[in-house]
């Protein structure tokens, strides 16, 4: 069976029909329906482990559309409470979280801000009242009135005994005194009267002892009187104050146990809401306003639905909050006012959103993500302190109940090489979004495309497309997947190619994308990225690499090969050659053995031998040698492509029959010699086109070789279509290397006979003849060495 040549028809850019309305949204295109549906089932589970991967290759609009479900998700549901940190009286290192009905957060800090000065005037007012200092003068009186009673009688025991109780440094002693009353030394009191005065010193001064421990009993329990009066005083000044204060928010579920906590508290420090005194000024830690303080960590008052929170730099802080210190003296200072809060509780009740390449390559973000996610609570980790010494009064926050969908989108090198490794993964992320690269160039998903692209450009400031325009661009989609019954989902290339067309409309005031605008961006963005490909064609073009695009020679054929740069892919001829000679290695792949072969180009030189073993050493052994090799090929070779160029090649000078230079062929293929696809055939066929035409201009032969396999993947540039119309280029599909071989050498490959023999006029004859010869020679030389 011959070749297959192609028509003109089926090579260029499709030009698909463009309906003039169409949905939108990315996510009505089938190359998104499976990921749309994931993230639909997923959102539905309530089970905490059944959080999200979605996975698109680049620029697919993963993120954007992503987004955009995620918030249609969410619209309607209700909105989730806020939170607020307060201070644990019993464990002030330990401050609770509470939650709050959302805008119950703000009311309750606010109204707790206005009580304090309340309850600090209220108080002011009381104490310094008339009635107030009365009862204290009272009281205070009558405690030293009795002392003073005491002390008298104890003086006046001692006056009796010629003694008397003097005031010194170290308190009322019991010291003997002269007429005057003036203390005497002992050391001059007359001998026999000395014995008398220690004994009443002694006596006396053990009553006057009694009396100080008594004064001192008296005192505390003045003291206690005292503060039952403050606090008496200070529950009728304030306590209306309070309970309207814990009435307003006492139905809030686990917050009325704190509220009497509190209440308790103020009564027990009423001393804290004392005016500062300006000349030393208290620490914050000191005042009511910071121990009655509220910390309102999520505020949600505005909110209408729950929030999804995309954190673009997952770090510590940034997803688990931290804590903030101040300087005071010199010394850093924290407490429960300073805790901040992270995506994780801006996001708790809805969905945090996270990318995938940062969530790994953050440092401790991952691991400390896995226990947020096994304990279903947030905890405030400062990882940056780990390892120094404890900060004295440091909080350490109890942790907040977590109830969150964690979204993860990212690149498939990303799902398989990092997280998919961790045998955790799939036990918090049990659902996998996966956007496809690729889908069918359905009617339904051309109008989709046709509709984002009016989208994108209305988008850009009121621009729009001529269906001209949306059908190239839509040609372009089909042609970026190398196969012309595909489209693109890599949409963000579509938009960045519609806003850089829009450029090209002119000053007119015409906002009308067309199709010359669509060419001219296209052609802008090749010249900006195809430095690499112009020196390449022009190392072809003075002769630096060798390639010939005419006449015929033995054992040299052109192959091709693709090179993606990421923003540029583009394809280039490469001369492969084979030289055969009598020995018995069979193929010797020059690659492999200067190690700058790749392992599936190696299996494929390999396959080639088990091909001319299975054709030609039926009877015979296989005795030849034949090296092959890309010729200047410096940077290694990777993939089987070439391999059909090789065994042409090969076969060629086996034959001894020349090869056409006006031809090129790209194809892998199997042991029995059926051609297999490639990739990048669009690209190869024009780097072949471009070679031609640096050597002279196109000669009306040339053209290029593909698998029939292949044949849907020609999605060609304009010049190349026009050409194969013209009938200056050609292109030709083959479904075994037999048909290449013939194409190539002009001649018939030969049908086997029943002994495997060829006839000797046809390619497979001449190689037979070949292989015979050089049996023989090897025969007749391991005979002699005998």
């Amino acid at each position: 069976m011959p070749a297959k040549q192609l028509a003109a028809a089926d090579v260029g850019l499709p030009r698909f029909e463009v309906p003039d309305g169409g949905e939108s949204e990315v996510f009505a295109l089938s190359s998104h329906k499976r990921a749309r549906e994931a993230l639909g089932f997923g959102l539905a589970f309530t089970e905490p482990r059944f959080n999200i991967f979605v996975v698109g290759e680049d620029r697919s609009a993963r993120m954007t559309a992503t987004m955009a479900f995620l918030r249609g998700a969410v619209a309607g549901r209700p909105v989730p409470g806020d939170w607020v940190y307060l201070n644990n009286f019993r464990e002030p290192d330990k401050p609770r979280p509470f939650a709050l009905p959302a805008g119950a957060g703000r009311r309750f800090r606010r109204r707790l801000e206005a009580l304090i000065p309340q309850l600090r005037e209220a108080l002011s007012r009381a104490f310094s009242a008339d009635a107030y200092e009365a009862q204290v003068r009272e009281v205070s009186e009558k405690l030293q009135a009795e002392i003073s009673a005491q002390v008298d009688g104890v003086r006046a025991e001692a006056r009796e005994a010629g003694l008397d109780l003097v005031q010194t440094p170290q308190g009322l002693q019991v010291l003997p005194v002269d007429d005057a009353g003036q203390p005497l030394d002992p050391q001059t009191v007359e001998e026999d009267k000395r014995q008398g005065f220690e004994d009443a010193v002694r006596r006396i001064g053990g009553r006057l002892r009694e009396v100080d421990r008594a004064a001192g009993r008296r005192k505390i329990e003045l003291a206690g009187q005292l503060e039952e009066l403050g606090r008496e005083v200070a529950e009728n000044a304030i306590g209306g104050l309070i309970d309207a204060f814990v009435f307003e928010f006492q139905e809030i579920l686990g917050l009325s146990q704190w509220l009497a906590e509190m209440r308790t508290d103020i009564l027990e420090n009423i001393g804290r809401f004392q005016t500062p005194d300006p000349n030393a000024p208290p620490r914050p830690s000191d005042l009511p306003e910071q121990r009655y303080g509220v910390n309102l960590l999520v505020d949600n008052t505005d909110r209408t639905e729950p929030q999804v929170v995309l954190e673009a730099n997952p770090t510590v802080a940034n997803l688990f909050g931290f804590l903030e210190y101040r300087q005071t003296g010199g010394v850093l200072e924290t407490d429960f006012t300073q805790i901040r809060a992270g995506a994780l509780h801006h996001a708790n009740g809805g969905i945090l959103v996270l990318r995938a390449d940062s969530l790994a390559t953050t440092p401790f973000v991952w691991q400390l993500l896995k226990g947020v996610l096994r304990d279903q609570a947030i905890h405030i980790e400062e990882v940056h302190r780990s390892g120094q010494i404890p900060l004295a009064g440091a909080p350490r926050p109890l942790p907040i109940p977590l109830d969150v969908k964690i979204v993860i989108v990212g690149a498939p090198q990303w799902y398989y090489a990092f997280f998919s490794r961790d045998p955790d993964f799939r036990s918090y992320f049990k659902i996998k979004a996966d956007v496809d690269s690729e889908m069918d160039a359905t009617p339904e998903n051309v109008a989709c495309m046709a509709g984002m692209i009016r989208k994108s450009a209305g988008d850009l400031g009121g621009y729009t497309c001529a269906p001209g325009a949306i059908r190239r661009m839509i040609g372009v989609a089909s042609r970026w997947t190398g196969d012309r019954t595909k489209l693109t989902a890599r949409i963000e290339l579509l938009e960045d190619t519609i806003s850089e067309a829009a450029q090209m409309v002119g000053p007119d005031g015409d906002k009308t994308i067309s199709e010359a605008c669509v060419e001219v961006a296209l052609r802008n963005r090749r010249q900006r990225n195809a430095r690499i490909e112009d020196r390449m064609h022009e190392s072809i073009a003075d002769g630096t690499v060798m390639i010939d695009t005419a006449g015929a020679v033995r054992g040299q054929v052109n192959a091709l090969t693709v090179r993606d740069l990421g923003d540029h892919a583009f394809g280039a001829p490469s001369r492969v050659t084979a030289r055969a000679s009598v020995g018995r290695r069979g193929v010797i792949n020059i690659e492999r053995d200067i190690a700058m072969g790749g392992p599936i180009q190696q299996k494929g030189v390999m396959v080639l031998q088990g091909f001319l073993a299975g054709r030609f050493a039926r009877r015979i052994p296989l005795s030849f040698n034949c090296s092959i090799t890309f010729e200047q090929n410096y940077g290694g070779v990777e993939g089987d492509s070439a391999s059909m160029a090789e065994l042409v090649a090969i076969v060629s000078d086996l034959a001894g029959l020349p090869l056409r230079q006006d031809l090129a062929i790209t194809g892998s293929v199997n042991q029995r010699g059926q051609s297999q696809a490639v990739g990048g055939v669009h690209h190869k066929v024009e780097g072949f086109f471009r070679a031609c035409q640096d050597q002279g201009g196109l000669s009306g032969s040339q053209g290029v070789v593909i698998p029939a396999a292949n044949e849907i993947n020609l999605v060609l540039a304009d010049d190349v279509a026009e050409a194969v119309a013209e009938g200056r280029f050609h292109l030709w599909s083959v479904t075994t290397v037999d048909e290449a071989i013939e194409l190539f050498t002009g001649q018939a490959v030969g049908a086997p006979a029943d002994d495997c023999s060829y006839p000797a006029d046809t390619v497979y004859g001449r190689v037979v003849a070949e292989l015979d010869a050089f049996d023989r020679i090897l025969t007749a030389r391991e005979m002699g060495s005998l």
